[in-house]
């Protein structure tokens, strides 16, 4: 602030003094003003209750010209219902919470019209219809730097799925808690709720799972483990394995809590069939391979992204894994050790991209097939001609016919073995009933006898 120098020059001493006295209390009665209102407007800001999270007062001794204790909050008069939660210490017993006029409200002394308590190892859940304005107290073992959550709408946003996905598939989808548009940021929410993802059928007469029943396909975690990064970042994440029937299904997300279930229903996705078919080409002789052969169905996929890594199981039970790598076309081919006679399995897990660019990965189907013995008992380096396997199809039915008339022997011969034993015992039954017959009669004429003696 400029100041005049000739009228100052005017002024006498004491009253020129006055007046830079006056200009400079002024300043700092602004000032000071200024901070004050700052400080007070600052302090209410602090001590709004929130719609949706209620954090506790501070230990000032100075709010309200009165000191308050741990855990003290306050609700307002226009509040309908109010739903807390309050985490404390695992196994600690449930909280007693205080009303402003001093009564106190405990898990066993509720009045059920107007409370409904749910109470856990970790957290109570309490819900008040109309509360009582004013400061209330909760007293327990409640975990240090928590948050009294005022429940009002939780509800998940997730990540949208794919319109087209394929059976087999393994979809990782990410989503986040809120209550009401404020995000949940506590770690210890994740012990009070529950995410489970259903899909359900459309019902749609036009594809195969028309008529199914519903599929718990899994539940969110924020742990750390499977697809999810990081625990504990409030991010939950879903790891979709689609191992069920093609057709037109819909995801419906369910956010489970004590109290009450919430869900979230997104548009209805189509599940293709794996666009990747298996088939073998038996080998003929010992040391000729097995060649496995995968073909592929260009319609939704792009053939030159697709990379296979997979396992034969031999019929010993050994595992011999493979891969096949980018190769262009829509065919792949592999080759499988003739070890053995028996079963052989094949198991393959693919990733690619779609025609659209999407990432994805499916396991397929497990494929398996069957190595018949006489094909294997062929010499090392003998020729296998049409006039050899004739023969051995041949012998092979002999055989069967042999061996299935050897069987049919071993029944009827059984059968009369059976016939002779069931006659001997039917005949060892004829004969004991007639002695039995025999002696009654001879009694009982005996009997008479003597009676007509005497």
């Amino acid at each position: 602030m400029e100041i005049n120098r000739y009228k100052c020059s005017n002024l006498q001493p004491v009253k020129a003094l006055k007046l830079i006295t006056y200009l400079f209390f002024s300043v700092a009665s602004f000032n000071a003003g200024a901070f004050l209102s700052s400080n007070v407007e600052s302090k209410n800001e602090n001590n709004k209750l929130s719609k949706t999270k209620v954090e506790y007062y501070q230990q000032d001794n100075i709010t309200n010209q009165v000191p308050y204790f741990d855990n003290r909050f306050r609700l307002d008069a226009d509040l309908e219902e109010i739903t807390l939660i309050f985490y404390r210490k695992s196994g600690s017993t449930p909280i007693i919470l205080i009303r402003p006029d001093g009564s106190k409200i405990r898990v066993n002394q509720i009045d059920h019209d107007k409370v409904q308590w749910f109470d856990d190892s970790t957290f109570d859940m309490i819900k008040i219809k109309k509360p009582m304005p004013g400061p209330w107290q909760a007293v327990g073992d409640i975990l240090p730097n928590s948050q009294i959550l005022v429940v009002s709408d939780v509800k998940i946003v997730v990540e949208p799925l794919p319109e087209i996905a394929f059976s087999g598939e393994t979809l990782k989808v990410k989503g986040r808690l809120f209550n009401g548009n404020e995000a949940i940021n506590s770690p210890h929410f994740k012990k009070v709720v529950k995410l489970d993802v259903n899909f359900y059928s459309t019902n749609n007469s036009l594809y195969e799972n028309f008529g199914a029943d519903a599929i718990k396909v899994t539940s969110f975690r924020d742990d750390g483990r499977g697809l999810d990064e990081y625990a504990n970042d409030n991010t939950f994440t879903g790891e979709f394995i689609l191992n069920f029937a093609s057709g037109e299904w819909q995801p419906v997300y369910l956010v489970k809590l004590p109290m009450a279930t919430r869900e979230l229903r997104q548009q209805a996705i189509i599940l293709k069939k794996t666009p990747i078919d298996i088939s073998v080409i038996k080998s003929e002789g010992v040391e000729i391979p097995h060649q496995l052969l995968l073909t592929i169905d260009p319609t939704f996929v792009d053939p030159n992204s697709l990379v296979f890594q997979g396992k034969f199981t031999f019929p010993d039970r050994q595992i011999e894994p493979f891969s096949i790598m980018e190769e262009e076309g829509t065919s792949r081919m592999a080759t499988i050790t003739n070890t053995e006679p028996g079963l052989y399995r094949v198991n393959i897990s693919v990733f690619g991209k779609t025609i659209k660019g999407r990432d994805f990965r499916l396991v397929l189907p497990e494929f398996s097939f069957y190595v018949e013995t006489s094909l294997n008992e062929l010499k090392t380096g003998e020729n296998v001609n049409s006039e050899t396997v004739t023969t051995i199809v041949e012998t092979t039915d002999e055989l069967l016919i042999k061996g299935e008339q050897d069987r049919i022997a071993a029944l009827l011969a059984q059968k009369l073995v059976q016939d002779d034993k069931d006659q001997e015992t039917f005949i060892i039954i004829v004969i004991g009933n007639s002695v039995v017959i025999l002696v009654s009669v001879v009694l009982f004429f005996l009997l008479r006898w003597k009676k007509k003696r005497k």
